[in-house]
């Protein structure tokens, strides 16, 4: 999808205007995907993936060497499974061999196949759909109580098997229960952060194989399990699948909250600044921030500026920005030094916003 090169407000009457002309210009021959940089950055990972899963699990309880296969499963899995993003980005039609190599090795394993995000995350993106009740993918944080957040990070330790009923249970029972297909399809097929989505029929992008998806996860769940009752495999397996999905599921919610700012309550659509402003930059450190925000993810708002560029340039694309815009004011506005940086300005909103309702509560009933 081409960006449109429009200079876009801060607010209806225009007073700061962002560059968007001169910001496209900057970055104008970074948005072509390198297959080499996806082949190569995604086979690397999901090998060593796996070879760390076997390690940990054929290695001594607690030992040194378990701790630390454990310790790279996370953040192996964690960066090669973050390539669902990058999926959802690609030109459509694309990709086709990487989409199923990264289903086959990665999404169907860990019961993330690509049709999950395919459609939904593009929603998160549409301007009339930002920010609102629409979104799937927003949630108004900072205008809620804190503990809202530590309930949706505590959510983590419940989705992976959440994930295994949806397509070992609800799968072959949607089937026997037609009404119950529409259910699973609104309610159940779509990685999201808000509980209340439901999924339009026709929010499908790529992916229109998604009922072979969806067979192949149910027919790998059905398989491994059925293995481990029958002592073929052991429930090692099991629980270490378990941990790692759960720790994976923790740095990701994390990561979304450190995402955006989260201050649009809902009602009202946001204009393409207001969307920008209310996304994060977390540069960091090169070699620690990639760690909880893989594949180009710490460029959150450059990324909502140009959705279409590939994760591998977004780096450059925020170092000409910051360097070459004749007035990088308001680009700056978006940049967080850390997650904890990023965590805490959000957190410190929300209470702020929670202690602020309250007062207005006890002046409207004495």
């Amino acid at each position: 999808m081409k960006e449109v090169a429009e200079p876009i407000k801060m607010s209806e009457t225009g007073a700061e205007v962002f560059p968007l002309r001169e910001a496209h210009s900057l970055v104008s021959d970074l948005m072509t995907p390198n297959p080499w940089i996806y082949w190569a950055d995604f086979l690397f990972n999901i090998i060593v993936a796996w070879a760390a899963f076997i390690t940990a699990l054929t290695s001594p309880l607690f030992s040194l060497w378990q701790i630390a296969a454990y310790t790279v499963a996370v953040f192996t899995v964690y960066r090669s499974a973050i390539f669902i993003h990058e999926l959802v980005h690609l030109k459509k039609g694309s990709f086709k061999i990487f989409r199923l190599v990264w289903n086959c090795t990665c999404g169907i394993p860990f019961m993330i196949p690509s049709f999950t995000y395919d459609g939904v995350h593009n929603e998160h993106h549409k301007r009339d759909i930002y920010g609102t009740f629409q979104d799937g993918e927003y949630v108004p944080f900072a205008t809620r109580k804190p503990i809202e957040m530590v309930s949706y990070v505590l959510l983590s330790f419940l989705l992976p098997a959440l994930l295994v009923i949806r397509f070992l249970l609800l799968t072959p029972l949607s089937y026997l229960i037609p009404p119950l297909r529409k259910v699973v399809w609104e309610r159940a097929s779509s990685l999201t952060i808000d509980p209340g989505y439901k999924r339009p029929e026709n929010a499908i992008r790529n992916d229109h194989n998604w009922r072979q998806q969806e067979l192949a996860a149910f027919l790998l769940a059905l398989a491994v399990i059925s293995l481990v009752l029958l002592d073929v495999l052991s429930y090692a397996v099991l629980i270490l699948w378990y941990l790692i999905a759960v720790m994976v599921f923790i740095l990701n919610s994390l990561r979304t909250l450190a995402a955006h700012a989260y201050r649009n309550p809902g009602a009202e659509s946001m204009t393409h600044a207001e969307q920008y402003l209310d996304s994060i930059n977390v540069p960091g450190n090169p070699l620690i921030t990639p760690l909880w925000a893989p594949v180009g993810l710490r460029f959150h708002a450059t990324h909502h500026l140009f959705m279409s560029m590939p994760y591998h340039n977004l780096g450059k694309a925020q170092r000409r920005l910051v360097t070459g815009l004749s007035d990088n004011t308001l680009y700056l506005t978006t940049m967080r030094n850390s997650l904890w940086d990023a965590l805490t300005r959000i957190w410190q909103e929300s209470a702020q916003s929670s202690t602020s309702d309250m007062q207005k509560s006890t002046h409207d009933n004495p």
